[in-house]
């Protein structure tokens, strides 16, 4: 049961019903309602999650998973209190005021009875800082505690591994300690065998141990490091926040913000970063404080077009990297074109952060940024006897899948083709979604 309707209760609908969940959508605005109705394959209710009447007419009695995601932070901590009169087994809320997300406050998840309190702007902050950190890849996600990461790079004109296919790759290279686990190709995603190569254009995410990194990155002649020289375009939370955490990483931030007032909260609160009273389009003054010289350019003010624009502005005048916020995730497919890095929409972040929670961290959807159907589950080798001792080449595993680590008694490591399981074993598997069901029913 979700309340809410806006772009985090739609991201999520349509996620959990593509799986096969009953999704109930309850929300005040009908017509928004009926759309949604016709487009997904959901149950839509018309009222208030905050109403016990409304939930009880929705099915509560029978809910598994309750999340409350309205622009009301009280009508969604409500919702959340009144769900748990009806046996629920886990419910999530998204919060917007900090007051709630503080571990000492006395509204905190714990005191609330809520499993999972979340709010777009720290879920943005969060993601922006892990992507700064990997300065050429333009995605990343965490497996294991962290040890295993999933990167997304594109491969640009000139690179070396151009036309090589991923067998003569492996031959030249020697040992390594990744695996490629997808090739996204315009509008196609492809689960790589030995013969597919390289092209010019492609959008490739490779898994790795967070120790081989960069190891990693120098075979495919990708090139991180953390920056040294940001600018942040909007000094609003999710810029103060950013400001605050790079300051303790001692990066150079100089943050430009219209509002003069706003100027004056930012200078008082920040201790080393520069803030700049303008208009994040004005070229020449960018000039004159060095954007051609920044390591990564982050636009989030509240306007799609300005940030769009920014960023397009930056990246003529030499920035390395932009990272652009954008309300419209309809927009985020067609920015890649344009020249922009990276384009996140706070609700589709937050909204895929809830997924991931409410999965316990098994799938993590890789669709927001470059439109795949493609995803990644973590997923235990069940005790039967065509798993044990039985090495991955033997295993036939369903085509159009992929695994990409393997996690044992908390060692980490890359699999080889060699590579023999144990029950127990989780292993971080990489798919496209129409082979989903096969790859359930593999470890069934």
């Amino acid at each position: 049961m979700i309340v809410g309707a806006g772009q985090v209760g739609h991201h999520l609908s349509a996620k959990l019903s593509a799986e096969g969940q009953e999704v109930i959508l309850i929300d005040r605005d009908e017509a928004k309602l009926r759309r949604l109705e016709r487009e997904l394959n959901i149950l839509a209710v018309h009222g208030s999650g905050a109403s016990a009447k409304t939930l009880e007419e929705a099915g509560i009695d029978n809910t598994d998973l309750f999340i409350a995601v309205t622009d009301s932070d009280e009508i969604n901590l409500v919702a959340c209190i009144l769900s748990k009169q009806y046996n629920v087994k886990t419910r999530v809320a998204r919060v917007r005021s900090e007051d709630y997300l503080s571990p000492g406050s006395p509204l905190n998840e714990k005191a609330l009875g809520i499993d999972l309190l979340i709010s777009p702007d720290q879920a943005m902050t969060d993601e922006i800082m892990q992507l700064s950190q990997a300065s050429a890849a333009f995605d990343m996600a965490e497996f294991a505690g962290g040890q295993l990461m999933l990167l997304g790079y594109v491969v640009q004109p000139g690179n070396p591994c151009i036309g090589m296919s991923l067998m003569h790759f492996k031959q030249q290279k020697g040992s390594y300690r990744f695996v490629l686990v997808a090739i996204i190709r315009g509008d196609r995603t492809i689960i790589p065998r030995g013969e597919d190569r390289l092209e010019a254009g492609d959008r490739i995410y490779i898994m790795t141990r967070r120790d081989d990194l960069h190891e990693m990155e120098e075979l495919f002649h990708f090139t991180s490091r953390a920056p040294r020289l940001v600018f942040i375009i909007g000094g609003g939370h999710i810029g103060y926040q950013l400001a605050r955490r790079m300051e303790q990483q001692k990066i150079e931030v100089r943050l430009v913000e219209r509002d003069a007032d706003h100027c004056e909260f930012l200078t008082r609160n920040l201790e080393r970063a520069l803030v700049l009273n303008f208009d994040g389009l004005e070229a020449n003054i960018l000039l004159e404080e060095g954007i051609d010289r920044a390591d990564l350019v982050i636009s989030l003010t509240d306007s799609d077009t300005d940030n769009i624009l920014t960023s397009l502005l930056a990246k003529h005048h030499g920035a390395k990297k932009c990272i652009t916020k954008i309300t419209r995730p309809d927009f985020i497919p067609l920015l890649g074109k344009l020249g922009i890095d990276v384009a996140l929409s706070p609700r589709q972040v937050a909204a895929n952060m809830i997924l991931r929670f409410v999965r316990r961290g098994a799938v993590v959807s890789v669709t927001t940024i470059m439109g795949s159907d493609a995803e990644v589950i973590e997923i235990a080798v069940p005790d039967l006897p065509r798993f044990r001792d039985a090495p991955l080449k033997s295993l036939a595993f369903p085509r159009g899948a992929i695994v990409g680590g393997i996690v044992r008694q908390e060692r980490v490591f890359i699999p080889s083709g060699e590579t023999a399981l144990q029950p127990g074993d989780i292993l971080v598997v990489f798919f496209s979604q129409q082979v989903q069901q096969n790859v359930e029913a593999f470890f069934e």
